[in-house]
This record gives structure tokens, sequence and C-alpha cells, in this order.
């Protein structure tokens, strides 16, 4: 069993993307500059984009932090969308989510620039990507393929299945894990809620990708031998025995799972510190795309 480690590869493509930064200096060139806007004060929202401001740092990016109200109005966060898609400055940049409930999620969306959409997220990044085109492909499933290639995980003709279909992990995975070349060319089945039998379903597969958010969902007796798992799955789970009075818990019952596995991610430690890594990266594309 392999343990795909996402803190060493994530690690790895900094220090590479920190290189690409320094002959950019070197060559007198503009660095990338990343920003990120969040609207009020989500403890893991601040949490996450306080680390994306740090990884900034270490590569050598510029960034800016945008922090407005929890009362801030859906006018307000476009203008200040505008005026960020206007600045010359800002190469990519990001609105944290979840949004106050007064805000249009999908209107905040569409309004970024999709040449500034680092995330991702607008229909016409995703649309390219579901197309094969060249685009930005959205944060963690970025991550996940980049696991898989670095550890040269075999995809071709095998059975994905693909456990939960949120438009940030699920949908975009199951597109990525069926398209031509490596990562890619697996026969994918998509699960969710309402799908019935899935232990018959996951029992069958040869790679399993979980973002569901349920707490050891994936039990050992669901997967099959030498099964390569990728747990998405980040949930708080209240422990009074550590420091914070939480634990991190995946998707999948590491404890069981991992020994029947050939290939697996911790939580935490896995796909998540990847998230940050492949933002950085699509951050720098945007930058060499607006020299053009």
């Amino acid at each position: 069993m392999t343990i795909l480690d996402g803190k060493k590869v994530s690690n790895d493509i900094k220090d590479e993307i920190a290189a690409e930064v320094k002959k950019m200096q070197d060559k007198g060139e503009k660095v990338p500059h990343l920003a990120a806007i969040i609207v009020g004060n989500d403890g893991a929202s601040l949490t996450y984009v306080g680390s994306k401001v740090k990884a900034c740092e270490r590569v050598g990016f510029e960034s800016t932090l945008v922090q407005m109200s929890n009362t801030t109005s859906e006018i307000e966060l476009l203008e200040k969308i505008k005026e960020l898609n206007e600045n010359p400055e800002i190469d990519g940049f990001i609105v944290q989510l979840p949004l106050p409930k007064q805000i249009n999620e999908q209107k905040v969306l569409l309004a970024v620039n999709p040449d500034k959409d680092v995330d991702g997220f607008h229909p016409t990044n995703f649309g390219k990507m579901a197309l094969d085109m060249s685009t930005f492909i959205p944060a963690t499933p970025f991550g996940i393929l980049e696991l898989l290639d670095r550890y040269g995980v075999e995809t071709k003709g095998k059975h994905t299945v693909v456990i939960g279909r949120s438009h940030i992990v699920g949908r975009p995975m199951s597109i990525l894990m069926g398209r031509k070349g490596f990562p890619g060319n697996s026969t994918v089945t998509l699960t969710h809620s309402h799908t019935k039998n899935i232990t018959q379903i996951t029992s069958q597969a040869d790679i399993i990708i979980s973002a569901l958010g349920v707490p050891n969902f994936l039990k050992a007796e669901m997967v099959k031998d030498d099964v390569v798992v990728i747990d998405v799955g980040i949930t708080r789970v209240i422990d009074e025995s550590r420091p914070r009075g939480y634990k991190i818990v995946g998707d999948v019952d590491f404890a069981n799972v991992s020994k029947k596995a050939s290939y697996i991610t911790p939580v935490p430690g896995g796909v998540g510190p990847m998230t940050i890594a492949m933002l950085l990266k699509n951050t720098l594309l945007a930058r060499e795309q607006h020299k053009l």
C-alpha cells in the first residue's frame, strides 16, 4: 500500500513555481498576483484564505486579501469583482465560498472574468474543460490529477467510481477521469444520494474518488483488493481529547480500507494541500496568458 502524500507533492509543486517566479524576477518581469475576496467571518474560510496568502508569500507571488463584512450586499460584492476584473495588476482572483444568504452565489461566479477565474468555476472554463480545451481546471480536481500523475497510478481502462456530484469536485472529476489522455481514459460511474446499491458499484471499482463529506462513509467491505482510493472529504468531528476540541476526518474508514488499497490518500495531508498548490499553478498560468 502506497500513501499518496499530498503534503510532499504540494511542496514539490510550490518549489517548482518558486523557481519559475525567480526566473521572472531575474528578467525584471511582473510576478503573478493572486487576490482573494472573503465575505463575512466564517472560521474555516478565514483559515483557508490565510493559508493561501502564506502560500503566495512562499512562492514569491504578490497577494491581496479583500475582507468584506457579513452584511455586504450583492451589489457591493459585484462592484468589488468588477474592480478586480479591470485591475491589470491582478492576474487571478477567487471569491471564497460559502457566501452570506443575501448574495446569489451563481451571479457572483458569473461576474468573475473567465481569464482571471483561477478557481475554474466559471461556466466558460467548466465548458472548456468538458470539451478537453485548454483552461483553468478547478483546483481540487486538478490536484487529484496531479497526484495520480506523479505517482504513476494507471487510469487507462480502469473503472473509476466518483461518490458525490458537486460542481466543485464530483462532477468535474467524472468528466476528467473519462477524458482522453493521462490521467483519464477510464470508465466512469458517478454516484450520489439517489444511487441504489452503492456497495455493489464501489466493490467493482478500480479507483474510488469520494467527495461526499460524510465521515468514514466508505468501509472496507465496500471495496475490492488493490483499489486506489482518493478521499476528498474533510469533516470536523468533535474530539475532546484534542487541543482544538475536534479532529479532521475523511469520507474513508482509513484504518480498514488502507489494508486493502494499493494507493490511498490520508486525511489530512492528502488532497487538501494539493488544492492550494494547484490554485497557485492556475495563477501562474494566468500570468503567462496575460503576457501573450
